[in-house]
């Protein structure tokens, strides 16, 4: 167990609150405003993680905050005669299968080699063959317009192999992927290329909270928020006018900074996901051992 006086957590806690802050705060005031945004509203609302529980601070498992009885009202804390810990009997049976699934999909994952070149197709094919009140993001215009959508879609293969991308292609997209990936099919197809496996590390790191350190959430959120203004800045959508420049993938040298860029993400979400495996079997063999 490592200990952390009262002096030394505080300012982990107000560090983290203050770090994510810079998308909390715009994130709440435009809610205020009644405003939406097509790139940032995905990181709070497709993923579930409120803007409040991503402020909110918790040490790693095996660490004692002295002082810090304000954890106990919090799921998931318990006090010792050092401090205020996590309690390893809030691993329940169901908690410690989301974690052995977890690391089963990551460790997976990092295993294949990333498979490049979807060029995000697959937000084109989320606005393929559609009316202009039916896409996602009504009030921005498609750069190509929908005629010259739909010809983009058709001219190049589409290899997504991430389900959840995947179930909001339109019905005439679904038969132009070369695959037909089901949720049963995630252990076995997610790959270290795609953007959304590489942003849904942040998912699998806070759907253990509060068994992850605040630090790494926000560091898998970070990863997200970069890797998802790429996915909207090479999407047939216009974004310009909110500082988002294209990336053209249906030009051969969009194409190749798109690879560039994607490959860039792979690595460094290969980093992350490592720690997460990490962290999923201390939290399986922590929870083992009697606090």
């Amino acid at each position: 167990m490592i200990v952390l006086s009262e002096q030394e957590w505080r300012v982990q806690q107000a560090a983290h609150r203050e770090r994510v802050a810079r998308w909390t705060r715009p994130h709440r005031q435009r809610q205020h405003q009644h405003e939406k945004h097509p790139v940032l509203d995905f990181l709070f609302q497709y993923y579930s993680f409120r803007p409040a529980r991503l402020e909110r601070w918790q040490p790693s498992v095996g660490v004692v905050l002295a002082g810090g009885q304000e954890f106990l009202v919090r799921k998931g804390f318990v006090e010792t005669p050092e401090g205020v810990a996590l309690d390893p009997a809030a691993l329940t049976e169901k908690r410690r299968g989301s974690t052995e699934f977890v690391l089963g999909l990551l460790t997976a994952t990092a295993s294949r080699k990333a498979q490049l070149g979807c060029f995000g197709l697959h937000e084109w094919a989320m606005v393929y063959r559609t009316q202009p009140e039916e896409i996602r993001h009504a009030g921005w215009p498609l750069r190509l317009g929908h005629h010259g959508t739909d010809e983009v879609v058709e001219s190049m293969p589409i290899n997504c192999t991430h389900h959840d991308a995947f179930r909001f292609f339109t019905p005439q997209a679904r038969p132009l992927n070369a695959l037909q990936p089901e949720r049963a099919d995630q252990v076995r197809l997610e790959q270290p290329g795609c953007l959304h496996a590489n942003m849904d590390i942040f998912k699998w790191a806070y759907k253990l909270d509060p068994f992850v350190a605040a630090e790494l959430v926000a560091d898998c959120f970070e990863l997200a928020v970069r890797i998802r203004e790429l996915d909207m800045r090479a999407s047939p959508y216009d974004l310009r006018d909110l500082g988002y420049e294209p990336v053209p993938i249906e030009t051969p040298d969009g194409r190749v900074d798109y690879v560039r860029r994607q490959r860039d993400f792979a690595t460094e979400a290969a980093v992350l996901r490592q720690r997460l495996i990490d962290t999923c079997r201390e939290i399986l063999d922590w929870a083992a051992q009697p606090i």
